[in-house]
């Protein structure tokens, strides 16, 4: 039975020793009690760390903690203290969580941290595909892990993976100053389908794979290495009924069952005092806005003295990354803040804010939950921010107000909120004011629509959406008209290849031989091409054809001696076994002195573009340019050059980040069938990656064997997925 296998740092399970005793218990976190479903439901497997390093585990013990997990159906990664050191709080969090946060400053980049990331990532991946079987999913979450997608589909190409990414992603020109970005894109490719909370974090992330990779992006799909890669949003929800639940439970406490907490506060919340209670609960972290929070309720009293002794700030802040300097001085600041704040408005029987340095028990967080009312919410970055929901979750008889920062991923669903400016004091004052005056009409109005958007779509809606959409990516790609070319089909065409019966073999040149270059002048073709193409020509029934859409020049230039067949510009002109070129078709150039103008004017508004000028033909390149940029050029280049051809026999081809002018009386297909008029095969072979090798597929008679470089929709009967995918079957081809 085909399984789901979820990967993140962490297992869901803390681990402890006790002595030589392991205490083995579940997480209660919003992503363990998220993925509870797919986990249990569906054969599933959990892939992590313990949470204990090497240097804690003998091998007696180290075996205890593998059988503890794996009756959680969990499997562990071994990490050390060194790898934690750097990995962890190295690379994770002192340069991915500040720079993806917008905090530039505090991003540290050293290469000692990325070289144990890339080899955590590469345990993870040891792990994954040690336990990873043909037909499973991969679940890989967060930035922990960007270049684990990757490493495990160069392993396992055919396994379908899915990422998600609990953090924002931040805009390109924030991305850009990552000195590793090109490598975290790759690796974050390898992914079959992408996760985000919101689609401003999906639009950013696509905004640097075009301008940092040069992809193709169509909507939400990226096209890399021949592949077809999905992007998405899924604004992740919590366990509202849990929350909401314990809520009714708690409202329904008697005097006796209160907690001391509890009774505490409702000291403060006497019938007909008219206080407020406004509260904030975070980790204490610099991505939070807490100083400024505490800045503007010192705004807010000095603003509006009325409420003196009337409301009270709760300030839970739970310690998190102590190691990190930035936080022990975020510590230090808001110890300061709140203390000048309590020193200058206190009075004998008031205190503005109750600050918590701790972490609390469930309990006394819905303690807190039920007995405010306002929710001050205000980070200045934030992937999601779940204790908004959570807020919303617990408010069961539809009051409360939730003031929310714009800059938390939460706003884009959570409408009703009040939204601030989380660096505006005067807007989070003011808002504060509102919310204090709000109308408990208005108060039920805006809850019960924010209650009934987080109900709706809670965290187990949000795992089941992404795996839905993760099994539709794959049925996609499944149902695809081509088929993979597996070894079955490879010894086939070896077995072909050395019989007696005659055989041709089509190879297209750029995107099946040689990768794409940035100048088309560098896709030089290497020793070991020229060697194992000559060897198959070697095979006495084998006739050896290069087909492209390179011009004479060039082909003569790199193939000057070899003894195979060359077809230029798409089919125009040939060049048998020890013969010299000819002209397949008569061509009129005539019309180059008038769109070589119009196409250098586009070249020239668009830098990083050039004009390639061939014998028969015109090509516009703009891989090196903004694909951005490009794309909208290339609309308009579209435009004025169909209207400039309607009369013509010139058409356009659009292939890979280049357009191209030429006659519509040539395609490879008509050079193609030149060749089998001229000789009959039993066996015919065609290899190509662009569509201008589609007229090939299709003219090639049924019985042919075409194979696509690629996960594309084509006319071929099989794909390959990369020009190294190529070589290894005509080496097979070779060396049978």
């Amino acid at each position: 039975m085909n399984k789901t296998i979820i990967v993140s740092n962490r297992l869901p399970l803390q681990i402890k020793l006790d002595g030589s005793e392991l205490q083995v218990t579940p997480s209660v976190g919003g992503l363990a009690t998220g993925m509870k479903s797919v986990h249990r439901n569906s054969n599933g497997l959990w892939i992590g760390w313990s949470g204990l390093t090497d240097e804690e585990l003998h091998p007696e013990l180290s075996k205890k903690v593998e059988r503890a997990v794996s009756k959680e159906q969990c499997a562990t990664v071994n990490l050390n203290k060194e790898d934690i050191k750097h990995y962890y709080y190295g690379f994770s969090n002192r340069m991915l969580w500040p720079l993806f946060h917008y905090f530039i400053e505090y991003a540290e980049f050293s290469m000692t941290s990325w070289e144990t990331y890339k080899r955590v990532n590469e345990k993870f991946a040891e792990v994954v595909i040690a336990r990873a079987n043909d037909g499973d999913k991969i679940w890989i979450h967060d930035y922990q892990l960007l270049l684990l997608p990757q490493l495990i589909k160069e392993k396992r190409p055919h396994l379908s993976i899915g990422f998600f990414l609990h953090i924002p992603f931040p805009s390109f020109e924030i991305f850009r100053t990552f000195p590793k970005r090109k490598e975290i894109l790759e690796g974050m490719l390898g992914a079959d389908l992408l996760g985000f909370h919101t689609y401003d974090y999906e639009r950013h992330f696509l905004s640097s794979v075009k301008r940092i990779l040069h992809c193709d992006v169509s909507f939400n799909k990226i096209n890399y290495q021949n592949r077809t890669i999905k992007v998405d949003s899924f604004p992740m929800g919590i366990d509202y009924s849990k929350f909401e639940q314990a809520a009714l439970k708690h409202n329904n406490q008697s005097e006796e069952e209160k907690s001391e907490v509890q009774k505490r506060l409702d000291d403060h919340l006497v019938p007909g005092k008219d206080v407020k209670m406004v509260l904030s609960i975070d980790r204490l972290d610099y991505t939070k806005g807490i100083p400024n929070r505490i800045r503007a309720f010192e705004y807010f009293l000095t603003k509006y003295p009325q409420y003196k002794e009337k409301i009270r700030l709760i300030m839970l802040a739970v310690p998190s990354r102590s190691k990190v300097p930035q936080y022990k001085r975020l510590k230090e600041e808001t110890d300061e803040l709140v203390g000048r704040v309590n020193g200058a408005f206190s009075t004998v029987s008031w205190t503005p804010i109750w600050y918590f340095f701790r972490t609390m028990p469930f309990e006394n967080l819905i303690d807190l939950y039920t007995s405010c009312d306002i929710a001050l919410i205000t980070p200045v970055r934030d992937g999601m921010n779940l204790v908004a929901k959570e807020y919303v979750a617990t408010r069961t008889n539809n009051d409360g107000v939730l003031v929310l920062s714009e800059m938390a991923g939460a706003t884009k669903e959570l409408n009703e909120a009040i939204h601030i400016n989380p660096y505006d004091l005067e807007d989070m004052a003011n808002s504060l004011k509102q919310a204090i005056d709000m109308p408990l009409e208005e108060q039920q109005r805006r809850m019960k629509s924010l209650k009934k958007r987080v109900s709706r779509y809670d965290v187990k809606k949000w795992a089941s959406d992404f795996m839905s959409s993760l099994n539709d990516t794959h049925n996609t790609l499944s149902t695809m008209e081509a088929d993979p070319l597996d070894n079955s089909l490879i010894t086939s065409f070896t077995e072909a290849i050395n019989s007696n019966e005659t055989c041709i073999l089509f190879l297209d040149y750029d995107g099946t031989l040689v990768n794409f270059s940035e100048r088309p002048e560098d896709a030089i073709p290497d020793p070991k091409l020229l060697e194992l193409l000559h060897d198959i020509n070697e095979k006495p029934n084998v006739d050896l054809v290069i087909i492209s859409g390179r011009d004479q020049k060039s082909l003569n230039n790199w193939f000057k001696n070899t003894p195979f067949t060359l077809i230029s510009d798409h089919g125009v002109s040939m060049r048998s076994k020890g013969e010299n070129w000819k002209i397949l078709e008569r061509l009129n150039t005539d019309w180059m002195e008038d769109i070589k103008p119009v196409l250098e004017s586009f070249a020239d508004r668009t830098p990083g573009s050039f004009i390639e000028e061939k014998n028969f033909s015109l090509a516009w390149h703009y891989r090196n340019a903004d694909i951005e940029l490009a794309q909208k050029r290339l609309s308009e280049i579209n435009t004025v050059l169909t209207s400039f051809i309607s009369n013509t026999d010139l058409t356009l081809l659009d292939g890979n980040k280049v357009l191209e002018v030429k006659s519509s009386k040539v395609n490879k297909g008509r050079a193609c069938n030149y060749m089998l008029q001229q000789h009959k095969y039993q066996h015919i072979f065609a290899f190509g990656d662009d569509w201008t090798d589609e007229f090939m597929f299709e003219d090639l008679p049924k019985h042919a064997h075409t194979v696509k470089v690629g996960l594309q929709k084509t006319k071929a009967r099989y794909y390959l997925d990369s020009v190294e995918q190529v070589r290894t079957v005509l080496t097979a081809i070779a060396i049978s």
